[in-house]
């Protein structure tokens, strides 16, 4: 499978402590018999002889008490007891300090800020151009030296509840190769320096904000008929349209999340919040830095948060991860932004943002945007028609859910997923992605499915601007990528291909802890842990914890 073409060090020069990022090459699962276990198993891990025997229980930085890590890692406690880290960005299997580039970068403070202490290969290999260049240009920040385990948070500096029970990100980080002129990646891009291409794609890219402003007014539009003249919009009618108004709206604040992150997209790319499903503030990170580079792996946050509702009891599913969420929109999420505010005081500002004045306008926006969904609660409550804003809620939230998933095969698990046998990182991302239809005409598509329908393109030029450009990329994807043997799939329905399927897996499964267990229909929902279980997630959901 893929690598980087700059290995990391091998063993003798970097010391024993030091077991370097694995490939994509997946072996025995641990905890599945084969190697050593994730709960107490040591010796050592049959998928990467380069790495020490585990320690006890494969315990890491974030578990309760302070533990002080996976000493099989050779991290040493910081003073909190957490990881000892330094101030530095992975890239190749080398170490770099971009403090100095945080203000500077073209993308935003935000990317650069977020991604310390990580390994950076697939981001710049993913989201630029021309990565060659940005490589030339890292030559700057060079510390001249290789990276270490102490170099790299074991959980992405993001919450340890996003990943897998032993995901350490210095071992379990995909590594992929970027280099090669003669991959599907470097084909498309090739095509698309064409100037005819370049004006297309500007020309598109306006023409999606003019199409989500005029929806903006629309949704504006609509609520304000339905609040004063309430005979011209029956409930009926408002719930149809929040559902495709609030799915639109949020397709805008996808690709804003995918854009340089300076300006007013700092303010608009919280519009990704206004269905119910996600808080962008921590999306921006989980989604564009996370998710894409490596999706369908164990760094793909994605999966893990929107199977966390598989713990509860398949009757209590709908009524308890609704209230869940409910919890998120009245105080979990704005708890959550406050506590980020208090990290990046901790942290400091300038680590993070660069300056005040360029974090002042993503707090502003994510607390505006949580302003404006409570404040919409309280007006339809203070005007007598909180049933009606109950009724969008739960038909926006449930069809928004099953739309992010409907893209991918969450409903597999990672390790059940068919290797793909290809050394092409685009290939790859083809191979992960569905696109999907609903209308079936793809401009519509774009913004009912929450900027989805394009969903290949997107994958492979994360960094296009719109959904219209990538529709406008289809076509020449499709014909380079006939030319290294991929076929391009039709577009599957969402209505009758995905959706079903999502019903089937999300709402008609027995819960987790069921399955593991082998506890019956009765005791899958009136035993203790269950009830407990379904309890605890609704009250996580007020706390703001499981925001995405």
């Amino acid at each position: 499978m893929s690598i980087n073409p700059t290995p990391p060090p091998a063993p003798a020069e970097r010391g024993t402590a030091d077991p370097g990022p694995r490939d994509l090459e997946r072996g025995t699962d641990p905890g599945r018999g084969g190697g050593a276990g994730r709960d107490g198993a040591s010796g050592s891990d049959q998928r990467d002889p380069g790495r020490r025997p585990a320690g006890p229980r494969g315990r890491d930085f974030d578990t309760e008490g302070g533990d002080p890590g996976p000493r099989d890692l050779g991290r040493e406690p910081g003073p909190g007891g957490g990881p000892q880290l330094s101030n530095v960005w992975v890239y190749k299997g080398r170490a770099y300090d971009l403090s100095e580039w945080i203000n500077k970068h073209p993308g935003g403070e935000f990317f650069i800020g977020r991604s310390k202490n990580r390994d950076i290969t697939s981001i710049i290999g993913s989201y630029h151009a021309n990565p060659e260049k940005i490589e030339k240009m890292l030559e700057r920040f060079a510390l001249d030296r290789d990276a270490r385990v102490e170099d790299v948070h074991p959980k992405n500096n993001a919450p340890a509840f996003l990943f897998k029970d032993g995901f350490d990100s210095w071992r379990d980080t995909p590594r992929y190769r970027f280099d090669d002129p003669q991959d599907l990646l470097h084909a498309v891009k090739a095509r698309l320096r064409d100037p005819a291409m370049k004006a297309r794609m500007k020309r598109m890219d306006r023409w999606f904000n003019i199409t989500a402003a005029a929806l903006a007014v629309a949704y504006v539009a609509v609520i304000a008929t339905r609040l004063s003249v309430p005979a011209w919009m029956p409930i009926w009618l408002f719930v149809i349209l929040m559902v495709m108004l609030r799915s639109s709206l949020a397709g805008f604040g996808h690709y804003a999340i995918h854009r340089a992150q300076k300006g007013a997209t700092k303010v608009l790319v919280n519009a990704f919040d206004i269905n119910y499903v996600a808080l962008s503030f921590v999306t921006a990170d989980g989604h564009a830095l996370l998710h894409h580079p490596h999706t369908q792996s164990e760094v793909d946050i994605k999966k893990n948060v929107f199977t966390m509702m598989m713990d509860i009891p398949r009757w209590y599913r709908i009524p308890i991860h609704t209230l869940h969420k409910f919890g998120h929109t009245a105080t979990g999420m704005t708890m959550r932004l406050v506590e980020i505010v208090k990290l990046t005081r901790q942290v400091g500002v300038a680590d993070m943002y660069g300056s005040l004045r360029g974090a002042l306008p993503h707090f502003i926006g994510a607390f505006a945007m949580r302003a404006l969904l409570i404040g919409e609660f309280f007006l339809f409550l203070f005007l007598g028609d909180v049933w009606a804003w109950i009724a969008q809620f739960v038909a926006v939230l449930w069809v928004s859910t099953f739309l992010v998933v409907a893209s991918h095969d969450f409903e597999t698990d990672v390790d059940d997923l068919p290797e793909v046998e290809t050394e092409d990182w685009a290939i790859n991302q083809l191979n992960q992605a569905y696109d999907l239809k609903i209308s079936g005409n793809r401009y519509v598509d774009c913004f009912l499915s929450a900027g989805l329908s394009s969903h290949r393109v997107h994958h492979v030029l994360p960094y296009q601007r719109s959904g219209y450009a990538n529709i406008a990329t289809e076509d020449l994807m499709a014909e380079e990528a006939a030319k290294f043997g991929v076929e391009w799939l039709p577009r599957r329905s969402f209505l009758f291909d995905r959706l079903p399927d999502q019903v089937n897996t999300f709402l008609g499964q027995k819960s987790r802890p069921a399955q593991e267990q082998g506890h019956g229909f009765f005791r899958e929902h009136f035993s203790p842990q269950a009830l407990k279980t379904s309890g605890s997630y609704v009250v996580a959901g007020f706390t703001g914890i499981g925001t995405v």
